[in-house]
C-alpha cells in the first residue's frame, strides 16, 4: 500500500513539474535568446508565460491571492507555490514592459529617466511584497513597522543623497526643461541637457565639455529655458553712434541692416529700439529671433558687419570715435562721403579676387566704374540670364530668389555679376532691390582692357573667384552637380579673346 502510494506521488509530482519545467524553459529560450534585441517580443513572451502560469493555477484550482496552508506542503503544495511566486514576477514584469514601452521616457530613452525607474521600483517592490504574503505567508505589515526604525537612521544617513533624489523626481514632475533643452542657471552655468538621473543633471556647455549638476541644486535655483516654448532664440545686441543725424535717420538705416541679414528669421520682424541719447551719441538696441541657439555667433558676427557696413555707406561713425563730428560725413577731398569720387575706390579694395591688381590697376578700374540707382522693386538680373558686367553695392539691400523662394540677401560691400562676366556662368535665381539701391558697376570693356594689358591677371583671378563661385553654388544651387569643362583661367581667356602666355 505505501509503495502505490509511494508511486502514485512521484507521478503526481512529474505531472506537475513537467509542465512548469516546460514553462520556465520555454520563457528562459524566449527571453533570453530569441527576443534579447525586441523589447517588444520580449514583452510578449513576458504575458505568454504570465497567462500560462495563470491557466496551470486555474487548472489545480489554486488562487495567487490565496495564503499558503502549511498543511498542505507536499510537493503538490510546493509546485504550486513556486507557480504562485512566478505569477507574480511574471506580472510585474509585463508592467514593466509595458511601463518601458508606452511611456514617452522609452521614445527618448534618457528622457524621464528617474521617473521610469522609479515606477519600475514600485512595480517590483509590490511583487516581492505580495509574493512574501501569499506564497512564503509572512507577515508584511509586522515587517514593516519593523524596519520602520532602520528607514529613519539611513534616511538620516542619507539625507543629501536622498534630497537630490526627490529633487530629480519633482523636476521631473514638473518638466521645467527635458533632454535636448539649453538652459541656463543662476550661477553662469548653462548648457544643452543630455541625461538627468538619480542624482544629477548632465550638460554639455559650449565648449563641449560635461557639466554635471546636483538636482537638489537645480531644484533651488532660477532656470531659463532657452529652448522653450520653441526651439527660436531671442537675440539683443546694442550700439552707439555719434550724434551727426537724427535718431529717427540712425534707427532707419539700422532696420536696413536688419532687413539684410540671412541668419535671422523675418518672423516675427526684427526691430530697432532706441534706448538713449545723450551728448556722446546715439544708443541703440537691435532685437531679432533666430532659428536655433547654434546659430547665435553666426547670425551676432552678420549683424555687427552689416550694421557697420550700412553705417559706413551712409557716414555715420560709432560714438566716442576721434571722427565724431560733422566733419565725418565729409570725406578726403572735402565731398560728402556718399559722393566722394574715391568710393568706387574703396570699394574695389572690398572685393577679394581683386586683391591681386595693383594701385594703378585699381585707380583705372575706379575711374571707368558707372554709379547706377535701382528702385525698390526694380529687377536686377533674372534667373538664367548671364550678366556682362560686375555690380558692387553701395547702398541698399538686394535679394536673390528661385522659384519664389529667397536664397539670400546681398548687403553694401557684396558684389553680383561676377560669374557671368568672367566665366558666363547663369544667374541661379532672381536678383531684385529691395530697397532703394546704389551700385557702382564694372562692364566688359574695362575688365577686357585690364586683361589685355596684362593677361597673367586671368590666372591670379580665377584661383580665388573659383573658390567664391563653388561656396555660392553650395548656397545657391546645391543641386547643380554640372562640372566646368575647363579651368577658370581658361574660360576668362577665352570669353576676353585672350591669348595663353
Amino acid at each position: 500500500m505505501k509503495e502505490r502510494l509511494s508511486v502514485s506521488a512521484i507521478i503526481l509530482a512529474q505531472d506537475v513539474m513537467v509542465p512548469l519545467l516546460g514553462i520556465g524553459l520555454l520563457f528562459i529560450v524566449m527571453t533570453w535568446f530569441l527576443f534579447e534585441h525586441s523589447k517588444v517580443l520580449r514583452l510578449l513572451s513576458q504575458v505568454l508565460l504570465f497567462i500560462l502560469l495563470s491557466v496551470f493555477l486555474y487548472i489545480h484550482d489554486s488562487t495567487p491571492f490565496a495564503r499558503a496552508i502549511p498543511e498542505t506542503m507536499n510537493v503538490m503544495g510546493i509546485a504550486l507555490l513556486t507557480a504562485k511566486a512566478a505569477w507574480w514576477f511574471a506580472g510585474s514584469a509585463c508592467l514593466v514592459g509595458l511601463v518601458r514601452i508606452f511611456l514617452i521616457f522609452e521614445r527618448k530613452p534618457r528622457e524621464a529617466r528617474l521617473l521610469q525607474d522609479l515606477v519600475v521600483a514600485v512595480i517590483y517592490v509590490g511583487a516581492v511584497l505580495a509574493a512574501m504574503t501569499y506564497v512564503l505567508n509572512v507577515p508584511v505589515g509586522t515587517l514593516v513597522a519593523t524596519s520602520g526604525v532602520f528607514a529613519i537612521i539611513l534616511g538620516l544617513a542619507l539625507q543629501s543623497t536622498l534630497s537630490d533624489v526627490f529633487s530629480g523626481i519633482a523636476l521631473n514632475l514638473g518638466r521645467p526643461y527635458t533632454v535636448g533643452d539649453s538652459i541656463l542657471v543662476d550661477d553662469g552655468a548653462e548648457g544643452r541637457v543630455v541625461e538627468t538621473n538619480w542624482r544629477a543633471t548632465h550638460l554639455i556647455n559650449g565648449a563641449n565639455d560635461l557639466v554635471i549638476i546636483p538636482n537638489s541644486s537645480l531644484a533651488k535655483a532660477r532656470l531659463i529655458n532657452r529652448s522653450s516654448p520653441d526651439v527660436s532664440h531671442g537675440v539683443s545686441l546694442r550700439l552707439r553712434f555719434a550724434i551727426l543725424t537724427t535718431p529717427a535717420a540712425v534707427v532707419e538705416v539700422m532696420e536696413t541692416a536688419l532687413k539684410g541679414a540671412n541668419s535671422i528669421l523675418e518672423v516675427p520682424s526684427p526691430s530697432v529700439k532706441i534706448c538713449g541719447v545723450d551728448a556722446q551719441g546715439i544708443e541703440l538696441e537691435l532685437s531679432f529671433r533666430i532659428a536655433s541657439l547654434a546659430d547665435n555667433v553666426r547670425a551676432n558676427n552678420e549683424v555687427f558687419d552689416l550694421a557697420f557696413r550700412h553705417a559706413k555707406a551712409q557716414g555715420l561713425p560709432l560714438a566716442d570715435a576721434t571722427t565724431a563730428s560733422a566733419s565725418a560725413l565729409v570725406g578726403s577731398s572735402g565731398m560728402p562721403a556718399a559722393r566722394d569720387p574715391r568710393t568706387a575706390w574703396r570699394l574695389l579694395n572690398a572685393i577679394p579676387f581683386l586683391a591681386s591688381l595693383t594701385e594703378d590697376e585699381k585707380e583705372a578700374l575706379s575711374v571707368a566704374m558707372t554709379r547706377r540707382t535701382f528702385r525698390k522693386g526694380d529687377v536686377i538680373a533674372r534667373q538664367g540670364e548671364v550678366m556682362k558686367s560686375i555690380l558692387i553695392l553701395r547702398s541698399g539691400i538686394a535679394s536673390i530668389d528661385c522659384n519664389g523662394i529667397e536664397l539670400m540677401r546681398l548687403s553694401p560691400g557684396d558684389w553680383l555679376g561676377e560669374g557671368g562676366l568672367l566665366t558666363g556662368t547663369e544667374e541661379a535665381g532672381n536678383i531684385t532691390a529691395l530697397t532703394t539701391l546704389v551700385a557702382y558697376e564694372i562692364d566688359h570693356d574695362t575688365i577686357g582692357a585690364l586683361l589685355q594689358d596684362r593677361p597673367s591677371i586671368a590666372d591670379e583671378v580665377s584661383a580665388i573667384l573659383s573658390r567664391r563661385l563653388l561656396d555660392e553654388k553650395r548656397r545657391l544651387a546645391p543641386r547643380d552637380t554640372i562640372k566646368p569643362t575647363m579651368s577658370l583661367a581658361a574660360r576668362i581667356r577665352q570669353i576676353f579673346e585672350i591669348g595663353d602666355l
